[in-house]
Parts: C-alpha cells; structure tokens; sequence
C-alpha cells in the first residue's frame, strides 16, 4: 500500500466515526488553541512593549534609588533603606566620567493641578525638574518655543516647559508660549512646548509640566531621591560608561568592596529583559494547560483506536490473508492516530489565530502570531498521535491473521 492509500484510509475512517472523532479530537484543539491563542497575545504583547518601553534616547541608561520592577514587600523596604541619590552625585559623574556624553538629574511630582485664567487641569500632571541634558538622554525634542538653559537651573528661575496634555487642555485655541500658567499656587512663564511622545501602558507621557531643577527644589523640597539619566559618548562606549558610572557612584556614596550596589542601573534593553521573565510564567502556564490537554485527548485517541482495532479485527484479518504484512497494518494504523490528531491540531491552531484576533480587534491588545508557534503544535499533535497510537497500532499487527479472519 503506497502512503497516499494509508491517508485514504485514514481519512475514510475519520469520515466513518464523524462524532466519535470529533469528541476525541476535542482535547487536541483545546491544547493546540491554547498555545497559539496564548503565545500570539504573549508575543504580541512584547513587542508591543520593547516599541513602547523606548523610554530613554540612544545609547541612555538609567540611575535610580528603586529597581524599574518591584515584586514584594520585603524587596520594598530593602530599597526604601537605600541613600537617596542627590545631585551633586550626577555632578560628580558629569565631571569624572570620561565615556558620557549627558547626565541629567530628575525630580518628579504627582498628583499637580495646572491653572491658566478660568482653565485648569485634572489633579494628574506629573511635574518635573530636570536640567537642559532632559532633551538628549529622554529621546524628547522642542514643538515651539525652546527648553530650559543651564542660567534657568542656576537662577532658580520660574519658567516651564509644558507637555501636550496641558497644551490641549489649558491652551485650546491659542499659543502658550509667553503666558504665565499657575502650578500649585506658584506663577510659570510658559517658554516652550514639547513635541507629542504618546503613551506607555496607557499612561500618557505628555501629561507633564517640567520646570528647572533649582525651582523644583525650592518650591517641593530637596528631600527626595532623584533619577539620573546617563548618555554615553558612543554606542561602543557604552558598556564602559556604565562601568564608570558604577565604580564614580560606590566611591562617592562609600559603598564598601563586599558589598552590592546600593542603586540600580538600567536600560530599554533591560526593562524589556524585565518584562520578558514576567511573561515566562504567563509562557509556562500556557504550556502546562495544553500539556495536560493534549495528555487527556492521546488517552482519548489511544481507546478510540483499540476500539477501532476490535471493530476492524476481521478486516485485519483479510488484508493479512491476501498479503498484507504486520508492519503494513503498524504503519495504517499510526497514520490513523496521527492523521487524527492533525486534523484535531488543524482546527486548534484556526482556533487559536480567531482568539487573537478577536481579542486584537476589541481591545487595545496586540497579536502577532509567531510562525514556529504554528509548527510547534503540529509537532506537538503528531508526537501525541505517535506515543498514544503506537500500542493500538502494535495490537492489531500482532493479530493471528486467522483468528482475526474467524471474529464476528
């Protein structure tokens, strides 16, 4: 029998058994729809991270008191322990790091109301007080006006930089450029606007107004941490600034040799590596769900099969009695089983691209699907029908061929 007849066959059997088929299959498209309909989400998703997690400029990375990511309690009060970072910290890696380009310090806010004559904003602008390197290390730029100077900074002077949010908010119809807005009880000259940069995790970015660093201090307090964002001079001094700044920072907030740092460094990179082991679990847990569906349909598959043995017992015994050989019914019958789980894997994987989809198409939720998740589980089907269709498939090879003739 060439391998084009033991498909026929296998197909005409499926065609036979229309519901028993179809409820054995059940278990495979379960398992199969899990893993595409879950890793499309998943791989969508990161994507959709590492574009919106582009946080900082090029060859940038980040100084802080706390880890990007806290998980825990515990690892909370560690860090709330830490020395808050100051500026005269970036001073010091502005004046000994050779590998940097920019450092910028930054202050932050929450929770500010914005006034301009009868407007005025939601409790939910974010201010910020930075330095002039803001533009270079954020991957921000200027829309109309300009940003804040090094004589800003130095003077303490009242001046602001506002995001789009503001602008739309308090500015609907005329230039801002010029006016004197009101920030928490204190009078801004608005100097500049800058450029739209949309939103991370459907947190908008433009919600901000940022005012010079001095002016932040003397108004909100100096008792706080700051951010530092780093430049380095290339990208292929990169790594060595890093090494720079590290070594600069132990030695300013004596930081003893046996000891880690007491502050974090990172990066775009590193946030996407962060939010890749968070998606791990979402991974694993897809994975043992469909293992366990695909377990429950190969036992499924193994007792349809030793059923349709005991059915086709007789059949069996006429193909041998005009020539068949054992290894001729072994391969029928595991054609059999796999074809069956592939047709169950065919449906699963339809399945699983409609999911994504339909969630893509309702919700802001991306889905891409990846090729080898669709290989993945055709691979996954026939491992099934292979390691569940093999003893029924050996059963009806070692049938006596004439006692299989004599069975009713």
């Amino acid at each position: 029998m060439v391998v084009s007849e033991y498909f026929s066959v296998a197909f005409g059997t499926i065609r036979a058994n229309k519901l028993r088929s179809f409820l054995t299959l059940l278990g495979v498209v379960i398992g199969v729809m899990t893993i595409i309909a879950m890793q499309s989400l998943v791989e969508g998703l990161k994507r959709n991270v590492a574009q919106q997690l582009q946080l900082l400029g090029n060859n940038v990375f980040q100084v802080q008191k706390y880890p990007p990511i806290q998980l825990g309690g515990e690892s909370w009060r560690k860090y709330r322990n830490r020395k808050n970072l100051t500026p005269e910290e970036a001073d010091a890696i502005r004046e000994k790091a050779t590998a940097v380009r920019a450092v910028c310090s930054k202050a932050f806010r929450g929770g500010a109301t914005i006034r301009f004559e009868d407007r005025k904003t939601l409790p939910t602008v974010v201010i910020l007080g930075t330095t002039p390197e803001y533009l270079a290390t954020d991957a921000s730029s200027v829309y109309r006006g300009r940003f804040l100077t090094q004589t800003d900074v130095d003077h303490h002077r009242t001046v602001t930089v506002l995001g789009m949010d503001v602008v739309e908010r308090l500015f609907p119809h005329r230039d801002p450029v010029g006016e004197t807005v009101t920030i928490d009880g204190h009078k801004f000259e608005v100097v500049g606007v800058l450029e739209r940069k949309g939103s991370v995790f459907g947190e908008s970015r433009d919600n901000l107004v940022i005012v010079p660093l001095g002016t932040f201090f003397k108004i909100w307090g100096k008792n706080r941490s700051i951010s530092i964002s780093v430049q380095a001079a290339s990208s292929e001094l990169y790594q060595e600034a890093q090494e720079q700044v590290i070594g600069i920072l132990r030695a300013v907030r004596k930081v003893p040799p046996w000891e880690d740092n007491d502050f974090e460094i990172f990066s775009n990179e590193t946030l996407v590596q962060t939010f890749n082991n968070l998606t791990r679990y979402v991974r694993l847990a897809a994975y043992i769900i469909a293992s366990i569906s695909l377990i429950v349909a190969g036992v499924g598959i193994m007792n349809i099969m030793l059923v349709s043995v005991m059915e086709r017992t007789r059949e069996i015994g006429i193909r041998m009695a005009v020539g068949a050989k054992r290894r001729h019914i072994l391969i029928q019958f595991l054609i059999e089983a796999v074809t069956l789980t592939e047709v169950g894997g065919a449906i699963g994987i339809f399945l699983g691209i409609l999911i994504a989809q339909v969630v893509r198409a309702v919700s802001s939720l991306p889905a891409v699907v990846p090729i080898w998740t669709l290989i993945l589980g055709l691979v996954f089907c026939s491992l099934v029908g292979i390691v569940f269709g093999v003893y029924p498939a050996m059963k009806a090879a070692r049938l006596n061929p004439i006692e299989a003739l004599r069975h009713e």
